[in-house]
C-alpha cells in the first residue's frame, strides 16, 4: 500500500476534491481552456506566486515560485513542473453529480485532476518555501491532439524560462491510488494523424458497374494497412497504424464519390517512422490504381516524437518517488505504451522524467464512464512538493 501523505497535505484535500469536481463540470478543449487558465492564474495570484504569466503557447500559464532565497541565478538551479488542462471533445457517462455541464466536452483523460495536482503544490511550495532555486509550473493546454507543448516551446518558454530538468505526471487507471512508476529511456510513442481521401464516379447502387466504387477501395486500404504494419516490420520493434474514423456516402441506395480514411501511426522507434510512411503511401496508390480511383495521402500530421525519459533524471525522481509512497509501491521498470504525449517536446530539449501515478479501479482513460479519484490528488501534490525540495535543496 502507499505511503499515507503528510498531514500538513492532507489537509487540502477537500479543497483539492472541490478544485477538481469544478474544473470536470467545467471543461474545455484544445486551446479554448480560458475559463481553466483564468481560474489557475487567480489562484496562483492569490497564493504570491512570485511571477505569473497567461497567454503562453496562446493560452498556457506559467507560475514561478522562488525557494527561501530568492531567484536563481541560472538555470541549474531551475526545474519546470508540468500539467495540463485541457479536456477530450467527447461526451461523459458517469452521471455523476460533478459530471460535465457542456454537451460533448469531457475531462475522459484526468487532466482536471493533473491541473489540481500542481495547483495543490504550488500553494503548499509557495507557503512553505522550503527550498533553494526557482520551480516553474507550467498549465499546459491543447495536449490531446493539438501540440500545446510545442506551441508553449514556440513561444519562447524555455528561453524566458530556462531550466536543468522537466518533470510530468500522468494518472493510471488500474494502479493502486497513491502508487507510482516510470521507466528510463522509451516510455511512450511517437504520435501522429493521417489523413487517407478517396475519390472516384459515384452512381446507383444498383448499377455498381457503371461507378467507382471508392468504399470498397477505402476497405482495402484499411486491411493493406493492417498487413503493412503485421508483415512489413520487424514484430520486435513495436509500431502500429489504427484507422479510426471512416467517413463516405449520405444514403443507402448511392454509391459516394469519396471515402475518407482517418488514424494514427504510433511507433518507439524513430528511425521506423520514415519507412512507415512510405509503405502507408504505397499501399494507398497501389490501391487507388487497382481500382481506378484517385487517391490523396496525408500523412504525418501534427506528429509528436516519442517521449524519452532521461536515465539520470528517471532515477532520481524514482528516489522521490520511493520517499514520497514508499518502495513497494514504486515500479521503476513501467512497460512501454503506444500512445502519445506532447510532453515529449519538453523532453527533446531538457532532460525529463514523465511519471505515472494510480487512479484505483476506475475506467480507462478517453472511457465515457472514466473519473479521476480524487483520493489521488493528494498524493501527487506531496509527489510535486517534495521533488522540488529534493531537486532545489535548502543552500547550507
Amino acid at each position: 500500500m502507499p505511503r499515507p501523505v503528510p498531514n500538513a497535505i492532507a489537509v487540502l484535500a477537500p479543497e483539492l476534491t472541490a478544485w477538481r469536481r469544478d474544473l470536470h463540470a467545467h471543461p474545455e478543449v484544445g486551446f479554448a481552456v480560458h475559463r481553466t487558465a483564468g481560474i489557475v492564474a487567480a489562484k496562483l495570484r492569490a497564493w504570491a506566486v512570485d511571477e505569473v504569466v497567461e497567454g503562453v503557447g496562446r493560452t498556457g500559464v506559467v507560475g514561478v515560485i522562488h525557494g527561501e532565497d530568492g531567484p536563481a541565478d541560472d538555470a541549474a538551479r531551475r526545474i519546470l513542473l508540468r500539467a495540463d488542462m485541457d479536456a477530450l471533445p467527447m461526451q461523459e457517462a458517469t452521471g455523476l453529480p460533478h459530471a460535465s455541464t457542456l454537451p460533448g466536452a469531457f475531462h475522459g483523460c484526468g487532466h482536471d485532476g493533473h491541473t489540481t495536482m500542481l495547483l495543490g503544490a504550488a500553494k503548499r511550495l509557495a507557503e512553505t518555501r522550503a527550498f533553494s532555486g526557482t520551480a516553474v509550473l507550467i498549465f499546459q493546454p491543447a495536449e490531446e491532439g493539438d501540440r500545446g507543448a510545442k506551441a508553449m516551446m514556440d513561444d519562447g518558454l524555455l528561453e524566458r524560462w530556462p531550466v536543468r530538468a522537466a518533470f510530468g505526471l500522468h494518472n493510471v487507471p488500474g494502479m493502486p491510488v497513491g502508487a507510482m512508476g516510470t521507466r528510463p529511456g522509451p516510455a511512450l510513442a511517437y504520435s501522429d494523424r493521417f489523413r487517407i481521401t478517396l475519390r472516384g464516379r459515384g452512381g446507383h447502387a444498383a448499377r455498381p458497374h457503371l461507378a467507382d466504387d471508392v468504399i470498397v477501395a477505402a476497405a482495402q486500404v484499411v486491411q493493406g494497412l493492417q498487413a503493412l504494419i503485421a508483415r512489413r516490420r520487424d514484430p520486435t520493434n513495436p509500431a502500429l497504424i489504427s484507422v479510426t474514423r471512416f467517413e463516405a456516402g449520405t444514403t443507402d441506395n448511392v454509391i459516394p464519390q469519396t471515402a475518407e480514411l482517418w488514424g494514427t501511426l504510433r511507433a518507439l522507434d524513430p528511425e521506423l517512422v520514415a519507412p512507415m510512411i512510405e509503405g502507408m503511401e504505397r499501399v494507398a496508390k497501389g490501391v487507388a490504381a487497382a481500382h481506378g480511383v484517385e487517391v490523396a495521402c496525408e500523412l504525418g500530421l501534427d506528429a509528436d516524437p516519442a517521449l524519452v525519459n532521461d536515465p539520470a533524471v528517471t532515477a532520481f525522481a524514482v528516489e522521490v518517488m520511493r520517499e514520497v509512497a514508499g518502495e513497494d509501491a514504486v515500479d521503476p521498470a513501467m512497460p512501454t505504451e503506444m500512445g502519445g504525449e506532447d510532453f515529449a517536446w519538453f523532453a527533446e530539449a531538457v532532460p525529463s522524467c514523465f511519471a505515472f501515478i494510480g487512479n484505483g479501479d476506475t475506467a480507462p482513460v478517453h472511457h465515457p464512464e472514466y473519473d479521476f479519484d480524487d483520493a489521488a490528488a493528494p498524493h501527487g501534490v506531496a509527489y510535486w512538493t517534495r521533488l522540488v525540495e529534493r531537486a532545489l535543496p535548502r543552500r547550507g
